[in-house]
């Protein structure tokens, strides 16, 4: 990546702050520019107001669950959502409310970048 090249800004979203930092690091090594939060609410307004070019979200969170975040995503942006869970049984509701693509915990770092790439990738076509 260049100087003057944009670094791709990446929303995270976990109730677990030790699995967001964990995350987080592992991103801004691979060049990404990274904002978290541990809250769903949080999550859909720095969408709105951040812009970021794609969210990467924890499905079982308190307060307000990944799916409730994905239908009010859905209702404002196309931005894409990797959702990710400890239950690989919640694939099919995070599909249906609106990701694009699911991850199952525990997930290797470096299968979560290359996910993330691709989905880049497309956006510049």
């Amino acid at each position: 990546m260049s100087g003057t090249e944009k670094k791709h800004l990446i929303l995270l979203v976990d109730d677990h702050p030790k699995v967001l930092r964990f995350i987080e690091i592992d991103l801004r090594i691979h060049g990404f520019d990274v904002l978290t939060t541990t809250s769903g609410k949080k999550a859909v307004e720095l969408v709105r107001s951040a812009k970021p070019d794609i969210m990467l979200m924890d499905i079982i969170m308190p307060e307000m669950s990944g799916f409730e975040v994905l239908r009010e995503l859905r209702a404002f942006t196309d931005l894409p959502v990797i959702a990710f869970s400890a239950d690989p049984g919640n694939r099919d509701e995070a599909m249906y409310s609106g990701a694009n693509y699911f991850m199952a915990k525990p997930f290797h770092p470096n299968e979560m970048v290359r996910r993330i790439e691709t989905f880049l990738k497309q956006e510049h076509l």
